[in-house]
């Protein structure tokens, strides 16, 4: 009986590993017309699916539940009509392989990222996405080629004889125009040009204050919103909201018609900014995209190039110049959230003289022992918890309740399908690119092994010196605490989705024990808030979020009649 119990167990075994062999026989041929583009190419070749035609399958990928499929490979110097082969051995997300893709009908796309050659001042030679106006979409990007979506069936015995032409390309995004309120600006930066090896440029959107033709005399303060890329200047509407908008529902908030809450609140921030009383301030949004990201971290980088120095000493003194700015540190304040928030205390934190406060919302991590939810000097890896007897993957996002949906795993994969050596274009990417060294190909350093979670702590230790913002205020704060003094505030929501609030305690623990000087700052959380909570602990975060060009000028008010110099122009810009 055992014998025959075991050979019958081994027979399943065997007849069940059969039946759900991966498919032997996936494979899909791209290529591009000479119609399109008759020269040849580099770039990141991706392959999508879509079980839906609710939208085009390059419109559909993300990391979350409902993300569609995709896979990439790099290509150089790809010729028109020369076809690119995605077969079972392509790396992709959320299926490794397309063998394992389930049978069905799908709509098939393909997309070219394409790439462009930069020759280093360092000497090194890379191949990076360029902006093209659209601020580092891979998916909208001008320039790139791409397929008109098709559907395909995949049966149990795979994908043959398949071929995607692509035969169309993304057109030129058009630049904004000035209005009477809004300016554009844009300047070559001779330090950016220099690292890059090419005319590199940084702009702003510029929102001129009340009154600034009738008083030619004033001089104002600057206020400076940073964050992702923006278009243009957002949150400031002449008019009230469109007659007849059809109410959408924001599924992030729960909220029915918040397109039409964005427009009011848009017009009521121009309203204020009208008030006898509203203090005349010039507000800046910057936008300094990179090969890499739709922003630069705004923090000279090793492979990024020196962006803290050109906006600090290029682009903001040429706005002040144009614009009637004071153009003196006591009278620039920094704020923003998410990317915008780190990027407020880091700027404060590495130029302390150039600026008088910042106010950094829900900021990504400004301890990396809490790197999210990773210890990048004493975890091992950055994708498990390792235990004795088995191992649980770490989360990525969760909502206010802590339900989580996403894992740090399914993000990094994500991205390694977008783009290899940190091109991705996307959020763990660029923080790579903007804190890593850089690698003797050019580009940045990993800071974990991409497939595997493996983390190098030789590279966390180079962050941890140049990039650590709680580490370097405690390392440096003998010389920085008293140019630091009351300039620092930091909000955050202690549901945050990304974990961020946990870097904030870390920050806070340290804040809180300082003296000579005490830091004479705030940092305060929202309680069961999510991403991105900035401070306001009456109104909803979905509303408060709207009004960041507003809800901060009287702490900045009281931070200027506290700290202006003996002398300091204080009446000019305050005209009714």
């Amino acid at each position: 009986m055992k014998f025959s119990l075991f050979s019958v167990l081994v027979f399943s075994a065997f007849f069940w590993g059969c039946t759900t062999e991966k498919k032997s026989d996936a494979t899909i041929e791209v290529s591009f017309s000479k119609e399109v583009a008759n020269e040849a190419k580099d770039g990141r070749l991706l392959l999508m699916f879509s079980n839906n035609d609710e939208k085009e399958p390059r419109f559909q990928i993300n990391a979350g539940l409902n993300g569609q499929i995709i896979f990439g490979i790099d290509v150089e110097n790809m010729q028109p009509e020369e076809a690119k082969v995605f077969d079972a051995e392509v790396f992709g997300f959320p299926y490794a392989s397309m063998a394992e893709i389930p049978s069905g009908e799908y709509q098939v796309q393909a997309l070219l990222h394409v790439y462009e050659s930069f020759d280093l001042s360092t000497g090194h030679t890379v191949k990076l996405p360029m902006d093209n106006g659209e601020g580092q979409q891979w998916n909208r990007s001008p320039g790139n080629l791409y397929s008109e979506p098709f559907k395909v069936t995949i049966t149990e015995n795979g994908l043959k004889d398949v071929q995607v032409i692509m035969d169309q390309k993304i057109p030129p995004i058009e630049e904004p125009e000035d209005t009477e309120w809004i300016k554009h600006i844009k300047i070559k930066s001779e330090k950016l040009s220099e690292f890059w090896g090419r005319d590199m440029y940084l702009g702003a959107h510029v929102l001129l204050p009340k009154g600034f033709d009738e008083h030619p005399e004033a001089r104002y303060p600057l206020m400076i919103f940073h964050g992702h890329f923006p278009d243009d200047f957002g949150g400031f509407r002449t008019v009230p909201p469109d007659p007849g908008l059809e109410p959408d529902y924001s599924e992030r908030f729960g909220v029915k018609g918040y397109n039409i809450m964005q427009q009011q609140e848009a017009h009521d921030f121009y309203k204020r900014w009208n008030e006898p009383d509203f203090p005349r301030f010039l507000i800046i949004e910057i936008q300094h995209p990179t090969p890499y990201y739709d922003d630069s971290y705004a923090v000279n980088s090793a492979s990024q190039g020196p962006y803290g120095d050109a906006i600090t000493y290029e682009l903001i003194p040429h706005i002040e110049k144009q614009f009637r700015g004071i153009g003196e540190g006591w009278a620039r304040f920094l704020y923003g959230g998410s990317t915008g928030g780190w990027e407020a205390l880091a700027v404060q934190v590495k130029y302390p003289d150039e600026y008088n406060g910042c106010f950094a919302a829900c900021p990504d991590p400004i301890d990396f022992r809490a790197y999210c939810l990773t210890n990048i000097y004493d975890d091992k890896n950055a994708y498990y918890y390792e235990g004795a007897h088995k191992k649980f993957e770490v989360p990525g996002h969760r909502d206010y309740l802590g339900h989580v949906d996403i894992s740090v795993k399914d993000y990094n994969h994500l991205e390694l399908v977008l783009g290899t050596k940190s091109r991705s274009g996307q959020q763990w990417d660029i923080w790579e690119a903007t804190y890593s060294p850089q690698g003797d190909d050019g580009y940045p350093v990993r800071l974990w092994d991409k497939m595997s979670g493996d983390i190098d702590h030789g590279v966390a230790e180079y962050w941890k010196e140049n990039y650590d913002l709680r580490y370097i205020l405690e390392r440096d704060w003998d010389k920085l605490g008293k140019k630091l003094r009351g300039k620092i505030h930091i909000y955050c929501g202690d549901m945050d989705n990304y974990y961020l609030n946990n870097a904030v305690y870390l920050m806070e623990d340290f804040l809180e024990q300082t003296t000579d000087p005490y830091y004479e700052g705030e940092v305060l959380y929202g309680d069961r808030a999510e991403h991105c909570w900035n401070g306001d602990l009456e109104l909803p975060n979905h509303i408060s979020r709207l009004r960041y060009n507003s809800m901060y000028v009287p702490k900045i008010m009281k931070r200027i009649a506290e700290s202006a110099p003996q002398g300091a122009d204080l009446t000019s810009w305050r005209y009714q």
